[in-house]
C-alpha cells in the first residue's frame, strides 16, 4: 500500500478553538486521503489541574468541550460521504480528569429532570495515565483504594456542520455527529459523515484516556491528545446517522432523548445498512440484527443521548461496507506509521 499523498498538522492556539459545530469558518482545507496530525485539549480546556480545581468555578459556559477545526475537505458537498479514519490517540499529558456536577450526570437531578433532594457534591478526581504501560490509575478521594485500569484513548466529539446553517453546541451529539460520548471511537476506527455544507467542516475533540460504557458520571477520565487522522471523501451516499466501522463491526448511532428514540435510531439505521449491504427484505434485515446485534449505551447525560447498534462483520461474509473503504484507510494508517 502506497503512503498518503499529503501529511499536514493542525495544533491550535487556544485562541483557535471552537465549542459549535457550524458558524465557524475552517482553519485548515485538506485533500481527500489527507493524513492530519492534531493536537485537542481537553473538556474543561485544561483548566482543572487538580482535585482544588472545581469546573463551576475555573471552567467559564459556555466555553467547555473545545474541539480542533473545523477542518474542510476539497470537493465534499451535500449528499456526500465524509470518512475519518482514526490512526493515532494517544494522551498528550501524564494526567487526565474526572469529575461530578451537580445537575450533570445519569444519577442525580438536573434541569429536565427536578427533584427536591440535594444536588450531588461537585468534586474532583485526577487519574495518572502511564501511556508506556498502558495504564490509568483510579484513586478514591475516601479512603486508601486504587486500581489500575486498562488505557483506552477515545475521541467523545466528532462531527460535521449541521444542515441548513444551523449552529450547534459542541456538547450537542446528532445527526451531525458531535459529543457521541461512545467508547468505540478509539484508534483504528473509521467513521462515516453525512456532508450537509459544502467542505464537511469537520472538527475533533473531547479525548477520553478512557470511558465507561454510558459515561454514567457525566465525564470520563478527560485528557488532552494527539491525535492522527485520515480524512477521505466519498461522492453522494452520505448516511442520515453516523456510523462507524471497525475490523470486527459495523456501528450504527442515534442520538435523541428519550433513551427509547436513540436507541430506535441506532437499530433502525443498522438493520436499514445491513439489509441494503446484504440484498435481504426489511424483516429478514430486522431479524438479522435482533438476534445477532448488540447495543450498549454511549452517553446518558448529554443534552441528547446517544445509543450505538453493532453487527459483527462475520454475518457479512465477502461483502465490505462502503466498497471496502475502512480497509483501504486501515492500510493507509499502517503505511503511515510504518514511514513515519
Amino acid at each position: 500500500m502506497s503512503l498518503p499523498e499529503t501529511v499536514v498538522q493542525l495544533f491550535p492556539t487556544p485562541e483557535d478553538y471552537a465549542y459549535t459545530f457550524g458558524g465557524r469558518a475552517p482553519l485548515l482545507t485538506v485533500r481527500p486521503g489527507t493524513v492530519v496530525e492534531l493536537s485537542t485539549e481537553d473538556c474543561f480546556g485544561g483548566k482543572v489541574r487538580g482535585t482544588g480545581d472545581l469546573p463551576s468555578q475555573v471552567c467559564v459556559f459556555p466555553y467547555l468541550n473545545p474541539v480542533t477545526g473545523p477542518i474542510a475537505v476539497a470537493g465534499a458537498e451535500p449528499g456526500d460521504l465524509l470518512a475519518v479514519h482514526f490512526v493515532e490517540i494517544t494522551p498528550a499529558r501524564d494526567h487526565g480528569i474526572s469529575s461530578t456536577f451537580p445537575h450533570f450526570g445519569a444519577l442525580t437531578a438536573t434541569h429536565n429532570t427536578a427533584m427536591l433532594h440535594q444536588p450531588l457534591e461537585e468534586r474532583v478526581w485526577v487519574y495518572d495515565l502511564d501511556v508506556e504501560a498502558g495504564l490509568c490509575r483510579f484513586r478514591a478521594r475516601h479512603g486508601g483504594f486504587t486500581v489500575d485500569l486498562p488505557l483506552d484513548p477515545m475521541h467523545g466529539t466528532v462531527g460535521v456542520a449541521p444542515a441548513a446553517g444551523e449552529v450547534l453546541a459542541s456538547i450537542t451529539p446528532g445527526a451531525h455527529g458531535g459529543n457521541l460520548d461512545t467508547p468505540e471511537l478509539r484508534a483504528g476506527t473509521t467513521a462515516y459523515f453525512g456532508v450537509n455544507v459544502e467542505g464537511g467542516l469537520l472538527a475533533i475533540g473531547d479525548g477520553h484516556a478512557r470511558q465507561g460504557e454510558g459515561e454514567v458520571c457525566g465525564t470520563a477520565v478527560e485528557a488532552a491528545m494527539r491525535t492522527t487522522v485520515i480524512v477521505d471523501l466519498v461522492k453522494g451516499g452520505g448516511p442520515a446517522w453516523p456510523r462507524l466501522e471497525n475490523d470486527d463491526f459495523l456501528i450504527s448511532t442515534g442520538s435523541a432523548r428519550p433513551l427509547e428514540d436513540a436507541f430506535r435510531i441506532s437499530q433502525h439505521d443498522l438493520v436499514g445498512w445491513t439489509g441494503g449491504l446484504l440484498g435481504l427484505d426489511q424483516l429478514d434485515a430486522y431479524q438479522l440484527v435482533s438476534q445477532a446485534g448488540l447495543a450498549p449505551a454511549a452517553n446518558v447525560c448529554d443534552t441528547n443521548y446517544t445509543m450505538v447498534a453493532k453487527l459483527p462483520k462475520r454475518v457479512l461474509g465477502r461483502t465490505r461496507a462502503y466498497d471496502g473503504l475502512h480497509d483501504r484507510l486501515r492500510e493507509s494508517a499502517a503505511a503511515y506509521l510504518r514511514h513515519r
